[in-house]
């Protein structure tokens, strides 16, 4: 059979000068579309995932929403979004982070989880760091303790990895690409 992190790395698409000139985009969109690499991607998530003491799997806006979700199905836990500002319809924490130009802020239903639950928080893509890194706190303020951030893709060079692990949190992604 294929290795696992090959098949994944080559159904991911490289977008030059999207969404500005120079950058690289990292298109995850080919490895959903492709039922057998999608079921690779949960499954190499799953394994790894198994055999920790999980109670929720937190999803990021909005990529992360659709791995999330599935790998959460398959550990046979909850799943809770985390989205940007205003798209939530109940009481909210929110966390304000800083982007390379501005901020964003992003919120989590106030119930979401509860205070010492183990929460897997996943993204498709690590860049920055900077919407794991208010994931990690939204959940910490609800009294939760975020086991993993972990990612499909990673972009070293920019540094996200990084700084969430500087900042207290264990990183795992499946494969990485130079530049951006």
């Amino acid at each position: 059979m294929d290795d696992p992190i090959a098949l994944i790395r080559r159904h991911i698409r490289t977008v030059p000068d999207w969404p500005a000139p120079g950058v690289q985009f990292r298109d995850i969109t080919p490895l959903l579309q492709d039922a057998q690499a999608f079921r690779v991607l949960i499954q190499t998530f799953v394994e790894r995932y198994r055999a920790m003491k999980i109670d929720v799997v937190a999803g990021l806006d909005a990529r992360g929403f659709i791995i999330g979700s599935v790998v959460a199905y398959e550990l046979g836990v909850g799943f809770v979004p985390i989205r940007k500002k205003g798209k939530l319809p109940f009481t909210t924490v929110e966390e304000t982070y800083e982007l390379e130009y501005g901020s964003a802020t992003v919120e989590l239903h106030a119930d979401a989880v509860l205070p010492g639950q183990q929460v897997l928080l996943i993204d498709d893509l690590i860049a920055t760091g900077g919407t794991m890194m208010a994931g990690k706190r939204l959940l910490e303020k609800l009294g939760a303790q975020v086991v993993e951030g972990t990612a499909i893709v990673d972009l070293p060079e920019l540094g996200g990895s990084k700084r969430l692990r500087e900042g207290g949190l264990t990183v795992h992604t499946l494969v990485d690409f130079s530049g951006h």
